[in-house]
């Protein structure tokens, strides 16, 4: 029974200017700005964290079904996703608007300036989940990730309304939702994921204690960069897990999606919540070393080796029963 995946989906569009903004900036005009700056580095990347998740996914085997909203500009995306294992055919299609674009300009002193552009994404509020079921049967998982944020609400209301066990992954979107629109997200997720500051953001917001949010999801995991991992339910001792050592230069942009998918790939395969942490840890240290959320891959062998560096043999051999060659 597959994983579906809903949440955005996006190119970014990154440059690099070899100067700093601020030195560009004339004191006493900052009401008028009008600036261009020639910038000597320009990489494209698929990005969006519902197709971020999705592509992990399709990585560790699991064949999830993507959710959400795209432009005619898609199809090469749309290929690669295939490629790599996930299946878009309930992937909505835009006649009018692009793709969901983030654009940003890095300086040397890593200022950055960016735009991002919805464009179909908007859309994503007219999918419905039912229909996605009726063609590719009985789901083991929603995920109701970062997207349209009625689409998000839509999405959460029809899980509890159908039975859909879901994980909530609210992230960016805490930042301007207020505190119903949140609890609206969350409540009854079999998995709540956020990283640290969107935790305490969230209890803010809600007015919730953390044992009032155990009260309310199956787990809530908790990423928190270099220092690894906190999980916790209602009842039980928080578990910890740390964070695979990297061994080449980090770009952070990606690793919370894939740790969600591995997360989620180990808990499919029945996995405990131990170790399917652990798996979620070691392929986000994978997506951090390299430059784009979806230009890592999981050799078999290096990959095992890896995580028994980590975790131990008998962790890694019960991975290795489960990951694909």
């Amino acid at each position: 029974m597959p994983v579906v995946v809903t949440g955005s989906i996006a190119t970014d569009h990154l440059m690099t200017f070899p100067g700093r903004f601020t030195e560009q900036f004339v004191e006493g005009q900052m009401e008028n700005v009008s600036l261009s700056f020639l910038v000597d580095d320009l990489v494209q990347h698929r990005g969006g964290a519902g197709a971020n998740m999705a592509y992990g996914l399709g990585l560790l085997g699991l064949a999830p079904v993507l959710v959400g909203a795209v432009g005619s500009d898609f199809a090469d995306y749309d290929a690669w996703l295939g490629r790599n294992g996930v299946d878009t055919g309930s992937v909505h299609w835009s006649e009018l608007k692009h793709t969901a674009r983030f654009v940003c300009t890095t300086d040397e002193a890593n200022n950055q300036i960016a735009s991002f552009y919805s464009g179909a994404m908007a859309e994503a509020s007219r999918i419905e989940l039912a229909p996605v079921v009726g063609r590719v049967g009985t789901v083991d998982l929603v995920v109701v990730g970062p997207n349209d944020p009625t689409a998000m609400v839509r999405h959460t209301q029809e899980c509890r309304d159908r039975g859909y066990p879901f994980a909530a992954d609210p992230s960016q979107q805490l930042a301007w939702a207020d505190g119903e629109m949140i609890r609206e997200l969350v409540a009854g997720a079999e998995v709540l994921f956020t990283n640290e500051y969107e935790a305490a953001l969230l209890l803010q917001k809600t007015g919730w204690t953390a044992e009032e949010v155990l009260d309310r999801v199956g787990c809530w995991v908790t990423t928190r960069a270099a220092d690894g991992v906190l999980v916790r339910r209602a009842g039980e001792e928080p578990l910890t897990v740390i964070a695979v050592p990297e061994t080449k230069p980090v770009e952070p942009t990606g690793g919370g999606d894939a740790l969600r998918a591995g997360f989620i790939a180990g808990r499919m395969w029945g996995l405990g919540l131990e170790r399917a942490t652990q798996l979620g840890s070691a392929v986000a240290t994978a997506a951090v070393e390299v430059v784009g959320t979806q230009e890592y891959d999981l050799p078999r062998e290096s990959f095992l080796a890896r995580f028994a560096e980590a975790f131990g043999t008998e962790a890694a051999d019960e991975v290795a029963a489960h990951l694909p060659g």
